[in-house]
């Protein structure tokens, strides 16, 4: 087989041929394989007048198809699935050429396959591409991390499939290296979740205090994504609330079983938050909001428990409460962003990464779940204060949030007087005074630990650190 192909793409579930079929479209040459070799000529029988695809039946007729340096893309299921792949192409590689893991994988994996594959001369690139199928097929928001080497090779072919924001700039750059692009892919996804959580939060309250039909607040939700809520999922959002069940007749957001599924990524957030010391606390409870809901079991045990059940407000009253949920919506948005960015941080950091920030807020501009339009302004932030530690400390963030307090604050009254729960509202909101509070108890804990774990403390009135001998006369030693 000749050495036609550009880029080759292996595992042809929809969002490979999908994303096969992107770069078709773009003009490249394609090979495409699969393990099942019905999928591969499946996808040249129904798309092949979209471009020119390369079916490859075998990994070698795959390999052979590629041009120097090669280019193979990886589309199968994160984890042992990968490695398999990799463990079937790699001996067929030459030093020089490009492995793409395309797939949801843990950026701890993707640094050792990319030590690994370093070792035998092949660059190893671990892209995230959020959009989903749509996205992979129309422009995706891409995030590679790899080798500086790696993406002069690969770069313009991505930025050729990448989703464009508005003033035209691909949503595609080199994230840093190795499992930079992962990592960052990773906490997109934990961000995603705490946004929908936030959005669902909402709608909880404009129905139950509000008491606003799925249709009104569709309708409100379409007027939020005029302003400064404007966004992707703001916009699908008022779409689901607005749709009618064909059989029943009734909201379609009525019969959906409210049990929410989730694929991992938001966990690993949490998990690697934890690892790096980082608060992620509206992360956190978006993840653990969905383990509650899936625990029929234990929520129907409870639900003869006491608490209020208060009727919606009057009309007039209701209309000001919604004015009151967009900005607890839009200041704990801001929050979450603002975890999101420090995870970030903080991930940069600890693997001498050298990620950018603002680059990474302009490659969430389209394509991905999260594109939001005050994404240009974290860039903004970033691009004007590289070292900016918090989007909270940024002038214009600073004084929106500010100006939600009133409102912030008497929607979560609202809510807990109502009995409804607002996790990542409520966690948002703790972040937020915790950051802002001039002490926290933190000090109580921490005698707490020294008392029974002798794990000693710093003091305010001088340096050094202390243990109390908590026997006896309560004397203090200095233990550096």
């Amino acid at each position: 087989m000749s050495s036609t192909a550009q880029i080759g793409v292996t595992g042809l579930a929809v969002m490979g041929s999908n994303l096969a079929r992107n770069f078709a479209r773009n003009g490249f040459a394609v090979a495409v394989h699969n393990r099942t070799a019905a999928k591969t000529t499946a996808l040249v029988e129904e798309f092949g007048h979209e471009g020119t695809f390369v079916a490859a039946e075998s990994a070698k007729e795959f390999v052979d198809a590629l041009e120097r340096p090669r280019r193979l893309i990886v589309m199968v299921k994160a984890g042992e699935p990968t490695d398999a792949v990799i463990r079937e192409f790699a001996p067929l590689l030459e030093p020089g050429d490009v492995i793409i893991d395309g797939g949801n994988a843990h950026f701890e994996d993707t640094r050792r396959r990319e030590r690994e594959l370093r070792e035998k001369g092949i660059h190893f690139v671990g892209a995230g591409i959020s959009g989903g199928e749509e996205g992979a097929l129309l422009g995706p928001s891409i995030m590679p991390g790899g080798s500086a080497e790696s993406y002069a090779s690969l770069g313009p072919m991505l930025e050729k499939i990448a989703a464009k924001a508005k003033d035209g700039t691909p949503c595609v750059s080199h994230v840093g290296p190795d499992g930079a692009g992962h990592f960052v892919k990773m906490v997109h996804n934990g961000i995603e979740y705490a946004d929908m959580q936030l959005i669902a939060e909402a709608y909880h309250l404009l129905r139950a205090v509000a008491g606003y039909s799925p249709a009104k607040i569709a309708d409100t939700f379409r007027e939020w994504n005029r302003g400064r809520l404007d966004s992707y999922l703001i916009e699908i959002t008022a779409e689901v609330l607005a749709h009618t069940d064909a059989e029943t007749g009734r909201p379609f957001v009525d019969v959906v079983a409210d049990a929410a599924e989730q694929k991992g990524t938001g966990r690993w957030t949490v998990q690697i938050a934890l690892d790096l010391g980082v608060p992620v606390s509206g992360i956190a409870e978006a993840v653990f909001a969905r383990s509650v809901s899936g625990h029929a079991e234990l929520r129907k045990a409870a639900r003869g428990l006491a608490g209020p059940a208060a009727e919606p407000l009057a009309a007039e009253a209701a209309d000001a409460f919604a004015a009151q949920v967009e900005q607890a919506l839009y200041a704990s948005k801001i929050v979450s962003y603002t975890q999101g960015f420090h995870q970030i941080q903080a991930g940069s950091k600890e693997y001498d990464w050298g990620v950018d920030p603002g680059a990474v807020a302009s490659l969430w501009r389209g394509g991905c779940i999260i594109r939001a339009a005050f994404l240009d302004r974290i860039r903004a932030a970033y691009d004007a204060r590289p070292d900016l530690p918090s989007l909270l400390a940024d002038e214009g963030f600073a004084q929106e949030i500010g100006a939600a307090q009133e409102d912030w604050r008497a929607a979560l009254v609202a809510a807990v007087s109502h009995g409804i729960p607002v996790p990542a509202f409520s966690a948002s909101l703790a972040y937020y005074d915790a950051l802002r509070a001039e002490r926290l108890p933190a000090a109580l804990t921490q005698g707490q630990r020294d008392f029974f774990g002798a794990h000693t403390y710093r003091r305010t009135d001088r340096e050094g650190t202390f243990h109390t001998l908590w026997s006896g006369d309560r004397s203090e030693v200095r233990t550096d």
